[in-house]
């Protein structure tokens, strides 16, 4: 057979691969038109096995065999990655559980007899004289002083250590000129001072609340300061921007930034205002929580002193109750941000 005869034989159904269409052969017996696009198009044409149309279709198969494309949209929800929030009652079980059980364990071991009353008076004994004390009114008395002299000292200290916290914190001359007193005032106990706030005070209500406000001022100086360092300065900038400065940039844009520092020092006041009112109750007063754990010293009352240390633990847990509703009041949002 000649070249001619097979250039012009029809391809057989047997040949496989090769065996096209008619309409493919025609286009293939077709001679080429010179600048065509359609030849052009063709000659430029991807193979089969690269078509965009069986990679899309293929693609289109494994998305729908994923699980994500049973969802409407073909969109998985996101994971939610903090933890679920329990229940109020749960959450309020499992804080009190620790006590509870110090409170069981305190009970069993001095009814048992493993400690004698003398080392630590029982559960029964302290009730006793609590009712005591409430039936002849001394403990709310006892309780309205200190609350007022822990109160006028906290509020009197922490303004003062607010007031200088936001200035440290928003100029470099107030910075030089506080910062180096405030933190030679924390390396120095408050209790060091009692001696001098004696012969400057005498031993009289203002003795008592100053030494509190002076327990109370380093705290607050400290953490204040570190919330107003710790606001963005483009802040800062932008309020000045629109015309805030002095007093109404620092209430208005600088205060409310910096207040979760703010809030745990007075926290931190609160709880160390305890400490300096029972070393300011144990001189020359007649009244109070203080005076009456030195009562209880003086007649070696154990049953009075467990009760006056159960006291200040209820007013801990009170004023940490008292900060945690402010802090859900004030910023709600932390609630939602919190890594939990």
């Amino acid at each position: 057979m000649t070249l001619e005869g097979v250039a012009q034989a029809p391809p057989t159904p047997t040949e496989g691969p090769a065996a096209a269409s008619p309409a493919a052969a025609s286009s293939a017996a077709a001679p080429p038109i010179a600048g065509s696009p359609a030849v052009t198009s063709s000659a430029a044409a991807p193979p089969i096995a690269t078509s965009p149309a069986i990679t899309s279709s293929a693609t289109a198969s494994r998305i729908a065999a994923s699980p994500a494309a049973a969802s409407p949209g073909g969109l998985e929800p996101p994971r939610y990655l903090g933890s679920p929030r329990r229940r109020p009652a749960v959450s309020t079980a499992v804080r009190g559980a620790v006590p509870l059980l110090l409170v069981a364990a305190w009970w069993y071991g001095t009814g048992s007899g493993a400690i004698s009353p003398d080392v630590l008076a029982g559960p029964g004994a302290v009730l006793g004289v609590l009712g005591e004390l409430i039936a002849t009114g001394q403990l709310g008395d006892y309780l309205l002083a200190s609350a007022r002299r822990a109160g006028l000292g906290v509020l009197a200290g922490g303004g003062i250590g607010l007031l200088l916290g936001v200035v440290a914190g928003l100029s470099a001359l107030g910075e030089e000129l506080i910062d180096p007193t405030m933190q030679m005032k924390r390396a120095v106990p408050f209790l060091a001072l009692v001696p001098l706030f004696i012969s400057w005070f005498g031993v009289e209500e203002t003795f008592k609340v100053v030494l509190i406000a002076v327990a109370a001022v380093g705290p607050m100086y400290a953490y204040s300061y570190l919330g107003v360092r710790g606001v963005d300065r483009k802040t800062v900038e932008a309020a000045r921007g629109f015309g805030l400065t002095g007093p109404r940039l620092a209430l208005g844009v600088v205060i409310p930034t910096a207040l979760p520092n703010i809030l745990m020092a007075l926290r931190i006041c609160l709880s160390v205002s305890l400490t300096g009112l029972i070393a300011a109750e144990q001189i020359g007063a007649t009244e109070g929580i203080g005076y009456l754990v030195t009562l209880a010293q003086q007649y070696y009352r154990s049953d009075y002193m467990v009760l006056c240390i159960l006291i200040y633990a209820v007013l801990g847990l009170l004023i940490d109750l008292a900060i945690r509703g402010v802090e859900r009041l004030a910023m709600p949002w932390r609630g939602q941000v919190a890594a939990r």
